[in-house]
């Protein structure tokens, strides 16, 4: 990829597109488009938003080159007009997002971009991939970490990955999620996630016995050393040798940090009896390390089953999200400009969920008294909502479910990332980012976190925006 740019990471058809709004004398036209999901990956309750900080950079960076300009004229599909305007080509938009980090919900603009019509075409395909690819991750990682409860886990997932961007915005993203650190040396490079790791198999295997492959790691990292027990015998031979090398190299120099690790067998059954093991030879405070194709759903039941783990090394269903392995964004068009007037557009179609939300609009997360989310309305961009009052909402489908809020606060969800091209928004350090994701977290009640049948969290229309809509849709 170093020798390409990213402008041209597009879909043949934005480009088409772009080159007859060229032609058409739309090029200026000023359009809206938001970019929103229409299903909680693995029928959760909630989704995390990760992806911003790449988008940001795409933003600042996007540019076609002169080659990039001779290979589009090669394929005889665009108006020499329209190639000199790519090749001057700068973003000169809006862009309005919530928080990197951010709880979201299905059918809310995650990002709304207001532009002239070609420059906000040409960027869906980055943005879309960006937030797919970053959220899935982020999201996922957040399951793991509510099902591991106060446990370290590390994403160990890089040579299971989809590829190197997606090994090492996937360590990022699940770093954003709750993960505590990562395997891939990259990722720590680039973003500070921390990264660690043990030893392999083939480790102990090239050693005349187990025993001395123990012996030797320890002697060369007794301040964090995990000794791989299952290669041979886990508890006949891997957790005694362990013992054996943990009392003659490292106690003597006084150690504290020393962990085994199983990577294979009946989990639940050997932690428990490896602790027992370690807890009658005086090694209380060895940590038992646990891998093999791990998610959510298999660290609950080995907790559940009283498993005495002490960290999780999750792989491939983290950095594959692979029960569920498509987010599912769409980048819709909303609005347009005439005459310096907002003209709300809609998409409608037989299946209500593709029918979409037009306007230029706002999202505010409603909260109780005590701090918890309680739902999140979207209104057109000019409504302004009074905590004085009382605030009732009512679900846009089912118009008779109502709810009435009094004592209430609110946050406005969007913040503005660029106005006219320019960025206006300083991003937090990832450090930040994953404190506000827990912070995310724990305004939701517990039913939302839930992994089976989550409690509905409510993404409601106002009044205004739930007219417009139905005005439009009736109108057809």
């Amino acid at each position: 990829m170093k020798n390409y740019s990213l402008a041209m990471l597009t879909d043949l058809y934005e480009l088409t597109m772009a080159n007859g709004y060229y032609l058409e004398n739309k090029k200026d036209q000023i359009v809206y488009f938001d970019l929103y999901f229409r299903k909680i990956p693995d029928n959760g309750g909630y989704a995390i938003f990760a992806g911003l900080e790449s988008i940001i950079n795409y933003i600042q960076t996007i540019k076609f080159t002169k080659a990039d300009i001779e290979f589009l004229r090669k394929k005889n599909l665009f108006a020499e007009g329209f190639l000199n305007y790519l090749s001057e080509f700068k973003f000169t938009g809006d862009i309005y997002a919530f928080r990197e980090g951010s709880v979201i919900f299905a059918n809310e603009p995650i990002i709304t971009v207001k532009a002239k019509l070609i420059e906000a075409q040409i960027i869906e395909t980055f943005l879309l991939l960006t937030v797919n690819h970053q959220s899935l991750i982020a999201t996922k990682a957040s399951r793991i970490r509510y099902a591991a409860k106060d446990k370290t886990i590390l994403e160990m997932g890089a040579r299971r990955a989809h590829g190197i961007s997606s090994s090492v915005y996937g360590a990022r993203s699940a770093y954003i999620g709750g993960i505590d650190g990562t395997s891939n040396v990259l990722a720590d490079q680039m973003f500070e996630v921390p990264s660690g790791g043990t030893m392999a198999h083939s480790w102990v295997q090239i050693f005349e016995n187990e025993y001395e492959s123990f012996k030797a790691y320890a002697g060369i990292y007794p301040n964090n050393t995990t000794f791989l027990v299952d290669t041979y015998d886990t508890l006949s031979s891997g957790v005694p040798n362990a013992i054996k090398v943990i009392k003659e190299v490292l106690l003597p120099l006084d150690a504290k940090n020393y962990s085994i690790r199983i990577d294979s067998g009946d989990l639940t059954y050997l932690a428990k009896e490896a602790r027992i093991l370690l807890d009658n030879a005086g090694l209380k405070n060895c940590k038992i390390v646990v891998s093999n194709s791990l998610d959510e759903r298999i660290i609950k039941t080995l907790l559940d089953q009283g498993a005495p783990i002490d960290i999780f090394g999750v792989g491939e269903r983290l950095i594959t999200a692979k029960s569920d392995p498509v987010f599912g964004s769409v980048y819709k068009l909303v609005a347009v400009e005439n005459e310096n007037k907002i003209v709300p557009k809609i998409k409608i179609s037989d299946n209500v969920e593709k029918i979409t939300t037009p306007h230029f609009k706002k999202v505010y997360r409603i909260y109780s008294e005590n701090n918890k989310a309680e739902a999140d309305l979207i209104t057109v961009y000019d409504e302004k909502i009074n905590t004085q009052d009382e605030l009732t909402i009512f679900d846009p489908i089912y118009t008779w479910k109502t709810k009435t809020f009094s004592g209430f606060s609110i946050k406005e969800l969007h913040t503005p990332i660029f106005i006219d091209g320019n960025l206006v928004y300083k991003a937090p350090k990832l450090k930040a980012i994953r404190k506000y994701t827990e912070k995310e977290i724990e305004s939701l009640w517990d039913e939302v976190k839930r992994f089976d049948n989550p409690h509905n969290y409510y993404v409601d229309l106002s009044y205004k925006l739930w007219k417009i809509k139905q005005d439009l849709i009736t109108k057809k």
